[in-house]
């Protein structure tokens, strides 16, 4: 991500242009990036995000507790709360722990931790940036954007496999710049002839017998 960066900054330093999307695929999806693109650039985050929260036994997941932005709390299902002492962990990420006192009579405690004395949530400092790149996920517009980085993909992929430009060859900026421009231009040459050739007419290799008509004197 950081030659994106690159890239997005210079782009609005030399032109004064700025997209107002970016779409990527979930390599690209890390928190500190999406926040940058939200809260820094304001940038639509057109990129899938990666969850390990999501529980596969059962047990409820972080979705399940509704968070409270004003008190900084979590509520569970059974409607208790998780508080944060505000300590960041490790990977930017802050606990929220309930009480064990209100775990242990809670009827839930089987769906919610039955190995554990009380539930802990962990919750990202960046969390607002990924509900924000969550929210897109969901639109339409985000599947446009799938579609449109499927076509230019297609096209990086076949310079590199069709036309083996796994690496440049000649050396420095502008040696990359001229073996970069030769390839697009044979691409662009092979697309071309596709759109413009057009395969001969279908000829029937058994033509139909001619018709004869008996005239009414021949009768």
């Amino acid at each position: 991500m950081g030659t994106a960066k690159t890239m997005i900054d210079r782009t609005e330093e030399r032109f004064g242009l700025k997209p107002k999307r970016l779409a990527a695929d979930s390599a690209y999806g890390s928190a500190p990036t999406l926040d940058w693109l939200v809260n820094d650039k304001k940038i639509e985050p057109h990129i899938p995000v990666i969850d390990m929260e999501r529980r596969q036994d059962g047990t409820f997941s972080r979705d399940d507790f509704t968070y409270d932005k004003s008190r900084d709390v979590y509520t569970c299902p059974a409607g208790k709360l998780l508080t944060t002492t505000g300590r960041i962990r490790y990977d930017d990420m802050r606990p929220y722990r309930a009480s064990k006192r209100d775990c242990d009579v809670c009827p839930l405690k089987m769906q919610c931790c039955p190995k554990d004395t009380s539930r802990q949530l962990l919750r990202n400092v960046y969390e607002e940036a990924r509900d924000v790149a969550r929210a897109i996920a969901r639109s339409e517009a985000f599947e446009r954007s799938c579609r449109d980085r499927k076509r230019i993909e297609m096209l990086f992929a076949h310079l590199k496999r069709i036309l083996r430009l796994g690496r440049l060859r000649l050396r420095g900026p502008r040696g990359a710049q001229f073996e970069f421009m030769l390839a697009a231009i044979a691409q662009n040459l092979r697309r071309l002839v596709k759109l413009i050739a057009r395969p001969p007419p279908m000829v029937d290799a058994c033509p139909a017998r001619p018709m004869h008509i008996r005239s009414p004197t021949s009768q």
